[in-house]
Parts: structure tokens; C-alpha cells; sequence
């Protein structure tokens, strides 16, 4: 008797071919921000939000060879996002940490961020393409420019960077009694983070960027 084989679900991957052109567009749109806005200094930001909650994750660790490193384990699912954007060149972040991932919070968060930029500033900010980015609802502030990233690439974003350091330093191995706990981690992390003037751009200064600004 023979059994029909499963088909397993391949997830798409990004060509080099439009990782290339979404290079390219990043940099028609640094330039598109400077000739509709011009005596204003343009700022590239790269925006994303990671979850973190009780649960945890593991992450990796330097430990004794042939050994598995302690680690403290939470079954609870209480959790909270850390909506952040992080300039690679000028070492500058902003960061919220909120409740849910949404239209609302995005919104939130953009206006909120839109207040840090000074007069003579506008912002590209690029971010994936989450249904919150995207959405016909969302907000977006005049000083603000919207890049969205190509599906499937992650590996573009270079806040990506930013949450694998986070949780490896200061996000994973750790017990929280309820959700304002873990709101008081996430801001001590980010903040840690901000305080390492050089971290930002060590983590996510990458050469294609380099290439794109330059």
C-alpha cells in the first residue's frame, strides 16, 4: 500500500535580483526626500519591533565546552513590543515600548518619533512590509518618508542585528512577574543599548549600506 507523499510548503526567498533593486530604490529615495525637501539634512533610519515576553527564547552563549549553560524558563505568556528605528551612520535611536502591534501603535509610534527630529530634518525610514506598515489607515508624519523593504528579507534590515544583540545581553534567561516587568526590561535593554554610543553602528553599519549612503 502506498501512501501519497506530503507536499511540504517552501517559503519564498528573496532574488539577488530584487534585493539589488531595493538597494537601488533606497537610493532614489534618499534622493527623491532631498529634492522635494530642499535645505533639509536627510536622515536614513531602519525601523522594526520584536516581541518580548515571559516565555522567553534561547539564545546562544559562551559556556565550558561539552557543558549547556543554566537558564531560568517561564511558562507564562504575558508579553509587550519594542517598536524601535535606529540611524546607523549618526549612532541615534528612538524607541516605545507597546502593548500590541497595530495600526494605532505604528501611528503612535510615528508621531511620537516625528517629534524628535529637528526643523531642519526629514526622515527615510525603512521598514517591512507588515500589514501595519502598510496600512491605508496609518499616519504618516510630513517629516517622514516611508521605504518599505522587498518580501521575505530581513536580512536587509539591519535592526535585525539590534534584537539578536538585545536578547543575547539582556532579553533572554530571565523571570518576569507580570507585564510592567517586562516593560522595565525592555527600556533598561534599549537604553543600555543607546548608552554604547559605537554599538549601533558597529551592529548595523553594513557594507552594502555603506555603499547605498555613500
Amino acid at each position: 500500500m502506498c501512501r501519497a507523499r506530503k507536499r511540504v510548503p517552501s517559503i519564498p526567498r528573496p532574488t539577488p535580483k530584487r534585493r539589488n533593486a531595493f538597494k537601488k530604490g533606497l537610493r532614489d529615495a534618499v534622493a527623491a526626500a532631498e529634492s522635494a525637501h530642499p535645505g533639509k539634512r536627510i536622515s536614513l533610519y531602519f525601523q522594526d519591533e520584536a516581541r518580548v515576553g515571559q516565555k522567553g527564547r534561547r539564545c546562544h552563549r559562551w559556556w565550558l565546552r561539552g557543558q549547556r549553560p543554566p537558564g531560568l524558563c517561564d511558562h507564562r505568556f504575558d508579553w509587550t513590543y519594542i517598536f524601535g528605528a535606529v540611524q546607523p551612520v549618526t549612532r541615534e535611536g528612538f524607541a516605545l515600548v507597546l502593548p500590541e502591534v497595530s495600526t494605532r501603535t505604528m501611528t503612535l509610534f510615528l508621531a511620537e518619533f516625528a517629534k524628535t527630529l529637528p526643523p531642519n530634518e526629514h526622515a527615510v525610514m525603512v521598514l517591512d512590509g507588515a500589514g501595519w506598515h502598510a496600512s491605508n489607515s496609518l499616519a504618516t508624519p510630513d517629516n517622514i518618508t516611508l521605504v518599505p523593504l522587498p518580501p521575505y528579507s530581513p536580512e536587509s534590515n539591519p535592526v535585525e542585528r539590534i534584537w539578536l544583540f538585545l536578547r543575547e545581553r539582556f532579553l533572554s534567561f530571565g523571570l518576569w512577574a507580570d507585564r510592567e516587568d517586562i516593560i522595565d526590561a525592555c527600556c533598561d535593554a534599549w537604553n543600555a543599548l543607546i548608552a554604547d554610543t559605537d554599538r549601533i553602528k558597529t551592529l548595523c553599519y553594513q557594507p552594502w549600506l555603506q555603499k547605498v549612503i555613500s
